[in-house]
């Protein structure tokens, strides 16, 4: 199998390269377009914040990674790419670098969940646009099998490894039905982001956000359906939010142990949860000591988010196995795409031998004999190939190297001369 790939990523390249080299849907068309044709027959290409990859079975033999890397750079280079900056790809370790991108082993967060809806995406935005054909189409179907068992028979993906998504986990054991909350994130950096979009996804009743940089929190609301309140007005607002998630990098305090006592007395002490995922910290954790106050700091949601992610490693034998399995699958039915007609065509090679030989003793021998020299022939004919084919089927079952396949292959018919032969 002809695949290759080049993959930037979060262990190849650092953020300031990933983000430059993003790609929206719109860029993926237009690369997608470029290649088709010139470079590749049939591809496809995935683009996130940790990664850009591109896959294809060359239109030439001679096209190979440098090729892939020139395209890239020449398309979407800040200048600070360079080849060291690529791992590349081919055949089986294509497909099985992409069964790893697609289980969520391969992602900076291990069990990484949402990459596995951006490869379907990767390959559908392919398909949209007429790049794919018989053995990508093939290829994506055994990626989303990867994906799907990873899914249903490992843990991989349970449990926050983050403390964003620590801290609303959290919030979600204390508060069963987050559509009748209200919420607060003090913050609009990537945790304070990221603990808004989480919140969001899980259903929270109101979302307000504040910023010391307004336009910045305007766009994170826009973005998020929420609302806005000015940062030198918040903490007049506070007893209105059952939930307070702050994630500043502010040197000082951004709520004190009187702010929240005097909230709660207005609440009249109804539960609040104070989620403080900044360094340093955002609010007095002496905050604590108050009646029902559920405060967690980020040193707490550090302790959760390590178990998780010792649970998550611990899975991912189990992962590879499952890639393993889904490879040998795949690679089975490829080498049969080979192996079947090979041993059709080495079967027929000795039956028409054996036709012929048997033909020319037909004047030589009574006729009451042919018949009896036919059935005699066919045996030794079938007696001869049948450890020859069961072999072959065994490689068309259990090997994962093409490349040892195409050779075993080319041998055979070479030897018996099924190139071309008149047989």
């Amino acid at each position: 199998m002809n695949l290759i790939s080049v993959s930037i990523n979060h262990r190849t390249a650092p953020v300031e390269i990933r983000e430059a080299l993003s790609l929206s849907a719109d860029e993926i068309k237009l690369f997608l377009k470029d290649l088709k044709g010139k470079i590749f027959n049939e591809g496809f290409i995935i683009s996130t914040c940790n990664r850009t990859e591109l896959y294809g079975f060359p239109v030439d033999p001679g096209i190979n990674f440098l090729d892939l890397q020139k395209f890239l750079i020449e398309k979407k280079s800040n200048g600070n790419l360079t080849t060291k900056n690529f791992q590349n790809f081919f055949s089986c370790g294509a497909v099985n670098h992409l069964f790893n991108v697609a289980a969520g082993i391969d992602s900076m967060l291990v069990g990484d969940n949402q990459i596995f809806g951006q490869v379907k995406e990767a390959f559908q935005l392919a398909e949209e646009n007429e790049f794919t054909g018989f053995l990508t189409k093939k290829i994506f179907d055994s990626a989303i099998r990867v994906g799907k068992r990873v899914k249903t028979e490992t843990v991989i993906s349970e449990g926050a490894i983050t403390v964003s998504y620590a801290a609303v986990q959290l919030v979600e054991k204390i508060f069963s039905n987050l559509n009748k909350k209200s919420a607060l994130v003090i913050g609009t950096g990537e945790t304070g982001a990221i603990a808004a979009k989480h919140l969001r996804d899980k259903g929270i009743g109101n979302l307000t956000i504040t910023n010391r940089t307004i336009e910045k929190a305007e766009k994170l609301a826009k973005e998020i359906n929420a609302k806005v309140i000015p940062i030198q007005y918040f903490r007049e607002t506070i007893t209105e939010f059952d939930i307070i998630i702050s994630a500043t990098s502010s040197p000082d305090l951004m709520l004190g142990f009187e702010d929240v006592k005097s909230a709660m007395k207005k609440r009249n002490n109804s539960a609040t949860v104070l989620m403080d995922i900044a360094v340093p910290r955002d609010i007095d954790p002496r905050v604590k000591t108050l009646e029902n106050v559920f405060y967690h700091d980020i040193d707490s949601l550090k302790i959760i988010v390590d178990q998780n992610m010792k649970k998550r490693q611990s899975e991912i034998p189990k992962v590879k196995d499952i890639i393993m399995e889904e490879l040998v699958a795949f690679f089975g039915w490829y080498n049969s795409l080979e192996v079947a007609p090979t041993i059709t065509s080495l079967r027929r090679h000795f039956e028409n031998i054996r036709a012929e030989e048997v033909d020319k003793m037909k004047n030589k021998i009574a006729a009451e004999d042919v018949e009896k020299v036919d059935i005699i022939t066919k045996r030794i004919i079938n007696k001869i190939l049948h450890q020859p084919t069961v072999e072959l089927k065994k490689l068309t079952e259990n090997s994962t190297d093409t490349q040892e396949t195409i050779v075993i292959i080319s041998a055979i018919k070479n030897l018996f001369g099924l190139n071309g032969s008149k047989h």
